[in-house]
């Protein structure tokens, strides 16, 4: 009750014979500002008859002191100690940190069960025995056309992805694992001709000028160098010419010049083993012929496709040495 409200009750009950219904005039009007408080901190409008059927309602309050050993349950006002409220737990202090949520951990990632890619072992571009004996098997079994070169070009990668492709493989033109093993099963290990034959078609009969010293003798008939030296053949090769647009000169010439990495000023293409024997035309080696084959022709110049052979005729001949070629 409020200082105010304990100063207007001594005044009543210190008056004269009125002191009685003063008093009960307080506990009247205590009772009306309980109830006025009750409604002031409310929800809402009640139901009066509804809070008649209502069981109190427990309210938290402030524990009894605890009774002494001989109360035997009993407080010191005689009425019996209620039974203590459910346990709360205590909030959690301010200053403590929020919980981090849990999170379930990222799925782990599973190993591919997929077979991984077969290795490539041969491709465009690519030279050595390995592509010889390659050419050499695709050869027996009617897949390669030509004379075995030792360069992987245009013609090889056709032939590798029509053997792939009989196959039921995917064909790709490279020459991946797969396909050696399944080559290598369907072949046998190539002879020393089938790896190194002479020339792609049989070399012509020698011109008569080619039968005395030593002379390059260059067939367009048969489309082969014989390498000669005094009648007899030390090597021979395949070999292209000029279009009809830049002919090959035909006739007796001087080899005059030789360059080994020679690239062409006029057309910018690599020359190499450059034998020259009539102005800006010569024997030398030539990559677009070891890939294309036949398919093309040089600018007037005796192409030839198989590296080795040429590096060798480089070594061996001399500037002065013949050219003669000949139908």
């Amino acid at each position: 009750m409020a200082d105010s409200d304990v100063g207007t009750a001594r005044g009543a009950y210190g008056s004269g014979g009125g002191g009685r219904r003063s008093a009960r005039a307080v506990t009247v009007a205590a009772a009306g500002v309980l109830a006025t408080a009750t409604l002031a901190v409310g929800c809402g409008p009640q139901d009066p008859g509804a809070d008649a059927l209502r069981q109190p309602t427990a309210r938290a309050t402030t524990a009894p002191p605890a009774p002494s050993p001989t109360d035997d349950g009993k407080g010191a006002t005689g009425y019996v100690t209620p039974p203590a409220s459910p346990s709360v737990s205590p909030p959690a202090s301010p200053s403590a940190p929020p919980a981090a949520p849990v999170t379930a951990p990222p799925p782990t990632a599973r190993p591919s069960t997929a077979p991984p890619p077969p290795r490539i072992l041969l491709r465009t571009g690519s030279e050595g025995a390995q592509v010889r004996e390659l050419q050499a098997r695709l050869r027996q079994i009617g897949h390669f056309g030509r004379t075995p070169t030792g360069y992987y070009g245009t013609v090889t990668a056709e032939a590798v992805r029509s053997f792939q492709a009989k196959r039921g493989t995917e064909a790709t033109g490279a020459t991946d694992a797969v396909t050696w093993r399944q080559l290598l099963a369907m072949t046998r290990t190539p002879t020393a001709d089938e790896l190194d034959p002479p020339t792609e078609r049989p070399v012509a009969e020698p011109d008569r000028r080619c039968l005395t010293g030593r002379v390059l003798c260059i067939s367009k008939k048969s489309r082969t160098l014989a390498w000669m030296i005094d009648g007899r053949v030390v090597s021979a090769m395949d070999v292209r010419f000029g279009s009809e647009y830049t002919p090959t000169r035909e006739g007796e010439f001087p080899v005059f010049w030789k360059s080994r990495d020679h690239v062409s000023t006029l057309y910018d293409t690599p020359m190499p083993y450059a034998l020259f024997f009539s102005g800006g035309q010569a024997v030398h080696y030539s990559a677009d012929f070891a890939a294309n084959g036949y398919g093309g022709a040089s600018h007037g110049c005796v192409n030839v496709r198989d590296k080795a052979k040429v590096a060798a005729l480089f070594d061996q001949v001399k500037n002065g040495d013949k050219v003669v070629i000949y139908w």
